[in-house]
């Protein structure tokens, strides 16, 4: 297909999926693939959020003797230095890019305001989500949902590492694992499949926002799909 079918989309990203072979940390080769896709989009005139998660250097359950707001609060600062990361990545390969932040640190990033990140869309400027919702309990899924909803958001893109969709039980422990190339989120959460937290998957419900679960092993995976390539599965309310 040679034209995207998605004029505006929101691209979540974990943490893990930065971190490419490594045990930990950030990978610069992986990131600036992902930036090449994310480049492509832009060049078809496709409008790019993305929100990145901060598994590559904590995850707020790590800290399971640590006060649970504080660990959080920890997790979000890590999704920070990765979104830091994307932006210089993308601004290498001359993508216009602007990080916003649910917690202020004017030094590095924008505040994050709804209004000014659609008109940083409309301009053609890649808008980078980080630090969370800005509160604990709440995950960069939820995030993703969140700000998707928020933004108008025709899809979420949701790149994951380790597996290219959504099975019946986990592929790794079961070889049978079927498969699902569609799914519907009430089933998706009577099945208790652990695409995304509930709260996230009620909310993309409750919008009737899409979601694509796809593997990031991959990074032209990305392009492919918001040009009609069927890959992965494919989450919807109807």
């Amino acid at each position: 297909m040679d034209k995207p079918i998605y004029k505006r989309v929101v691209l979540k990203l974990s943490g893990e999926a930065l971190k490419g072979d490594k045990d930990f940390g950030l990978d610069e080769k992986t990131i600036m693939n992902i930036a090449e896709e994310v480049k492509k989009l832009q060049s078809a005139g496709v409008e790019v959020a993305i929100i990145v998660g901060g598994g590559n250097f904590w995850r707020g359950r790590s800290g399971k003797e640590m006060d649970r707001t504080t660990a959080d609060y920890m997790g979000m600062l890590a999704t920070v230095i990765n979104a830091l990361a994307m932006q210089d990545a993308l601004e290498n390969i001359d993508v216009l890019t602007r990080v916003q932040t649910a917690i202020e640190m004017r030094q590095i990033a924008e505040p994050y305001i709804r209004r000014k990140a659609v008109r940083h869309l409309e301009k053609g400027r890649v808008v980078i989500f980080a630090a969370g919702t800005g509160n604990p309990y709440f995950t960069t899924d939820t995030t993703a949902a969140l700000r998707a909803a928020e933004i108008e958001s025709e899809v979420i893109l949701l790149a994951k590492k380790g597996v290219d969709g959504v099975y019946d039980s986990d592929p790794k422990e079961n070889p049978n694992a079927k498969k699902f190339n569609e799914l519907k989120y009430k089933d998706m959460l009577n099945l208790e499949l652990k695409v995304m937290d509930s709260t996230a998957a009620s909310l993309c419900k409750d919008n009737n926002i899409p979601i694509i679960v796809f593997g990031i092993e991959n990074p032209t995976n990305i392009s492919k799909v918001v040009f009609g390539a069927k890959i992965g599965t494919k989450l919807k309310e109807d």
